[in-house]
């Protein structure tokens, strides 16, 4: 895609709005599920999944690194399929599940064993990448792609760290996906329907 596409794409994140010849504006509420949780902003229709993540509900743990799909800071999971949420429409992601780095803990304020594993490894240093390149390392271990070293290497090399931690992050994913084959439990987080005062109730797919 073209520069010129991202810029406007950029220059959409900021515009009160489109609106018509008559002056009536297109904004319309988009129902988004995140982290478990139903949303209804209002939004410009050209609105990109990260700034309504970002910008309408306060979840600026997704990362807003290159606007234009390079870097894959902003890689968030929908539908357990990660995604760069720059390129993506949030009306795009209406009615799906999307899964951010907030709804990856177990619920307690512990980490996730992929969030885990990158701690133990070293695997960020400043730390910018690090929501897109956990976000990435769950798909890439529950979807298989973490057989081998140059799988992972692979799998992962659409999320740029420009403090070149490659072979601690390739450490990291290895270590989570290890654990995950030895107790046979998916590291992915499933989100359920919000309940009680926790909002978001998150059970761990093992045995279902």
């Amino acid at each position: 895609m073209t520069s010129e596409v991202s810029t406007d794409r950029r220059e959409a994140s900021t515009d009160p709005g489109v609106t018509t010849d008559s002056g009536v504006s297109t904004d319309r509420a988009v129902r988004l599920t995140v982290n478990g949780k139903p949303h209804d902003p209002v939004l410009d229709p050209r609105s990109t999944l990260v700034d309504a993540l970002r910008d309408s509900l306060g979840l600026t743990g997704t990362k807003k690194g290159c606007d234009r799909g390079e870097c894959g800071a902003c890689t968030v999971l929908v539908d357990g399929n990660p995604v760069l949420a720059c390129m993506t429409l949030a009306a795009a992601a209406e009615d799906r599940q999307v899964t951010t780095i907030e709804g990856v803990s177990d619920g307690q304020g512990g980490m996730h064993p992929v969030q885990r594993a990158f701690w133990e490894a070293d695997a960020l240093q400043c730390g910018f990448c690090t929501s897109g390149q956990v976000m990435s390392a769950i798909a890439c271990i529950d979807q298989g792609h973490a057989s081998s070293r140059g799988r992972i290497r692979e799998w992962m090399s659409g999320t740029l760290c420009r403090c070149a931690a490659y072979p601690q992050i390739v450490d990291a994913v290895e270590t989570a996906a290890r654990e995950s084959a030895s107790t046979g439990e998916p590291v992915t987080v499933r989100e359920s329907v919000p309940t009680g005062e926790a909002g978001a109730v998150r059970e761990r797919e093992a045995g279902r």
